[in-house]
């Protein structure tokens, strides 16, 4: 992220249903943040979010279906073991 899209700021506006709106003022209200900061942060996580090569990998292959393994979730102790 360039310190430019720290710095330069232009305000907007955008239409949001209002459970949404909701939801976002309840989820920012859980992190005290206010409501501006939480959306923006959230914008910025998601736009230059890119995953590293190991997991670019592991999408292809799940993709394709290799490598695929099925997860024992019938108790926490079979569900760890499915994951060695």
């Amino acid at each position: 992220m360039s310190t430019e899209a720290l710095i330069n700021r232009k305000q907007t506006a955008f239409r949001l249903s209002e459970d949404l709106l909701n939801r976002l003022k309840t989820a920012a209200k859980r992190e005290n943040r206010s409501l501006n900061n939480y959306v923006e942060n959230t914008l910025m996580d998601t736009v230059f979010r890119k995953p590293n090569k190991e997991t670019l990998k592991a999408m292809k292959e799940a993709r394709e279906g290799k490598n695929l393994s099925e997860i024992d979730m019938t108790s926490m102790e079979t569900f760890l073991k499915s994951l060695e």
